[in-house]
């Protein structure tokens, strides 16, 4: 009766304790997420890297500048149309 007491709390705990089977299946459950983060955080990271690189001095994109000045200053030109977006990245 004590080894199969044994045999049970041993089982049991194989499937849910802190390192079972259930908290395997959690955990990469969890690293999957975090790895999924990771992608989107990259890409965005990426893109602002290179609009970074277009401001720079030694590789500065005249359209890039202007849009720049544009936004920070809030103006534009007499024959433009002005449509208002949700912002970078909606």
């Amino acid at each position: 009766m004590i080894g199969m007491g044994a045999v049970v709390y041993f089982a049991y705990h194989t499937v849910e304790g802190d390192r079972g089977v259930l908290a395997y299946v959690r955990m990469k459950n969890e690293i999957l997420e975090a790895e999924l983060q990771l992608a989107k955080v990259s890409t965005e990271r990426q893109a602002l890297e290179h609009r970074v690189l277009l401001l720079r001095p030694d590789h500065l994109d005249p359209d890039m500048l202007e849009e720049r000045a544009r936004i920070m200053l809030n103006m534009g030109r007499d024959d433009e149309v002005v449509v208002f977006g949700g912002g970078q990245g909606h």
